[in-house]
């Protein structure tokens, strides 16, 4: 189901029956079908979507340095997490500074929740630990639970103590993990993946207007669609089965459902994202945040972004005896046909793997 993003086919079981109504009417399902289809194990769904998935990789390289101040203020968190409730999170900043660091350019704040999985997400323009602050005000006020304690990395802009003051005031433990280890913040390093790169790619966005847009598929569509429509599992324990260690997972449930059934919810606002959930066409929620991308694109600094760089043509030089001299410029290298690739960049054409590799 590209509108649900191509989900896991265990995550896609149990999505299946909440988006059933919404499929009877855009797919025509008959009752045979529909019975087959609600009936049919998550192996077989894998079997039979095979020839449709594909894996794109690419290692995530950030933008943020180590921060020094008032380290041994902020305690190191070096045990794995154990939560009964949410209301624990882990934040990181992504960076979306295309092929150059230099200059002002935007960042997306992320914030997960480990016990449910709830995921904000807000866009600023710079990383000032202030803007960062304020951005955290605004996803706090949005959560439908009270936020008890925030795990960051060591940059600078988590590090600071305009951020511990803050923390301080509103009762809210912050922890830090351990420098060089994103292992230590490893749900919200997923996030990063499935939550804005999946999206945004690695386009450079520096303007005002960019992260205005932004904010604008994050702060509405976006966070419900993810956090209401979009089952997901979590690791109960490893079983080692010989020389192989066996992954058991939770049954997959959406945030909203983990945090209901937590009890530990503001019963206003659940009650609210329930009538919600019940009301929205997850089909055409997808179709807004979409349309709401292409505006984003559009928006995107091109002359520093990656598909720019490769595109530029690469400089021959002939051999001699004074050393390199440069020949002539070709659009690739002596000798060789040029030959059609596919990028492995989500840059803003590749519009089809947004919200569905």
């Amino acid at each position: 189901m590209g509108s649900a993003g191509y989900p896991w086919s265990v995550r896609l079981k149990a999505l299946l029956p909440s988006w059933m109504p919404w499929i009877r009417k855009r797919y025509r399902l008959n009752a045979e079908s529909e019975k087959q289809l609600l009936a049919m194990s998550a192996r077989q769904m894998d079997r039979r979507l095979q020839g449709r998935k594909r894996e794109q990789k690419r290692k995530i390289y950030g933008r943020t340095k180590p921060g020094t101040l008032l380290k041994h203020h902020i305690p190191v968190k070096t045990h794995s997490w154990d939560v009964e409730a949410p209301g624990f999170a882990e934040i990181d900043l992504v960076s979306h500074s295309g092929n150059a660091a230099e200059g002002e350019f935007a960042h997306t704040l992320n914030l997960t929740d480990i016990y449910s999985g709830w995921t904000e997400s807000r866009g600023l323009l710079g990383k000032s630990e202030v803007a960062v602050q304020e951005a955290l005000h605004e996803i706090r006020a949005g959560l439908p639970f009270r936020l008890l304690g925030v795990d960051s990395d060591n940059g600078s802009e988590f590090i600071s103590w305009h951020l511990k003051r803050w923390c301080d005031a509103e009762q809210i433990q912050l922890t830090r993990g351990r420098p060089y280890k994103k292992d230590d913040n490893a749900h919200i390093e997923q996030k990063n993946w499935t939550h804005v790169r999946k999206l945004l790619g690695w386009e450079r966005y520096d303007s005002r207007a960019a992260v205005e847009a932004i904010n604008a598929v994050y702060g509405q569509e976006l966070r419900l669609w993810m956090n209401l429509y979009l089952p997901s599992v979590k690791l109960e324990k490893k079983v080692r089965v010989g020389s192989k260690v066996r992954r058991v997972y939770s049954a997959a449930q959406t945030p909203l459902e983990r945090v209901l059934a937590s009890g530990q919810g503001d019963k206003q606002q659940l009650a609210k994202l329930q009538k919600l959930r019940a009301a929205m066409d997850p089909f055409e929620l997808s179709q807004r945040i979409e349309r709401k991308l292409e505006t984003v694109y559009t928006l995107a600094n091109r002359r520093l972004s990656p598909k720019a760089a490769a595109a530029e043509p690469k400089k021959a030089v002939e051999m001699t005896r004074g050393g390199k001299v440069p020949k002539a410029d070709f659009s690739t290298p002596l000798g060789k046909p040029a030959k059609a690739r596919a990028s492995h960049i989500p840059t803003a054409p590749a519009a089809s793997v947004r919200l569905h590799s």
